[in-house]
């Protein structure tokens, strides 16, 4: 009994259709393309590790996510010149000889609403992106705050035990961002002074660069951290980078300054009518 593919074949041939003929891919095509799906998915599976891993240093910095160069106006020659600063520090890390020479430290200094938080946020977001560098945004004041009340060994909120995990990151990580270093500070206390030295000079001995945001102009800055910790800063290949252009934060006025708010005798707000 003929098979319904003898028939079809049988068929053909009364027709005068010549027989099909089975394409058959060889041993070493389909080796190919079974190598090439497989790398495919493998860097499909590199990428997405890479990005997740990117997410996770971005969520651990505690950057402003709003501090990028793309977010940067430039309208003044001193950032101009800090970007400039900026982006060769960023390229630099792409020289492994360089990373690995030693501890680099850029320190940003000028009054208030000149920029420095923003370049330095941007840095660290370029440096994660680019090289997964690990990065720590921290406040200076806000720490000598909780090592303050790491202290207090009667309170119950384990201030202490966050305080020593802090430390850790502090020391550990590839980059550490440190703003309103001194702020309202003329001299550090001789205790904080050794604190903050210390933390530098072993940062230093494990090759970890720093960023450190001041309002100070350096002379201030020297006699606020004192001789011990300033010396410290100028153990690293240091990067003085100054911000004197004009303030970019609204003053309180701008935002009152509408006709329709106002009346001879000040502000008014508005009223339900």
């Amino acid at each position: 009994m003929q098979s319904l593919k003898d028939k079809i074949e049988q068929l053909g041939r009364t027709l005068g259709k010549p027989k099909p003929v089975e394409q058959v891919k060889d041993y070493a095509q389909l080796r190919k393309e079974y190598e090439q799906q497989a790398n495919f998915e493998v860097r499909q599976q590199q990428s997405d590790a890479k990005r997740k891993r990117i997410e996770q240093i971005h969520g651990r910095s505690d950057l402003n996510p709003k501090w990028t160069f793309d977010n940067l106006i430039q309208d003044s020659p001193d950032v101009t010149e800090a970007v400039s600063i900026a982006q060769s520090f960023i390229a630099a890390h792409s020289d492994p000889s360089w990373r690995a020479s030693g501890s680099h430290m850029m320190v940003f200094y000028g009054d208030y609403g000149r920029g420095k938080s923003h370049i330095a946020g941007a840095i660290a977001h370029e440096l994660i992106d680019r090289y997964e560098i690990s990065v720590l945004y921290r406040q200076l004041t806000s720490l000598l705050e909780m090592r303050y009340f790491s202290y207090d060994y009667s309170a119950k909120d384990d201030i202490g035990q966050k305080f020593r995990e802090i430390t850790h990151e502090l020391m550990s990580v590839d980059l550490l961002i440190l703003d309103e270093v001194c702020v309202n500070e003329t001299v550090l206390k001789k205790s904080t002074q050794s604190w903050l030295g210390t933390l530098l000079r072993q940062r230093h001995s494990q090759n970890k660069n720093c960023i450190l945001i001041t309002n100070h102009d350096l002379n201030g800055l020297e006699q606020a951290l004192g001789p011990y910790c300033f010396e410290s800063i100028k153990e690293y290949d240091t990067y003085k980078v100054r911000f004197s252009g004009p303030s970019r934060r609204k003053t309180v006025t701008d935002d009152f300054a509408s006709p329709s708010k106002k009346t001879t005798s000040g502000y008014v707000p508005n009223q339900v009518r």
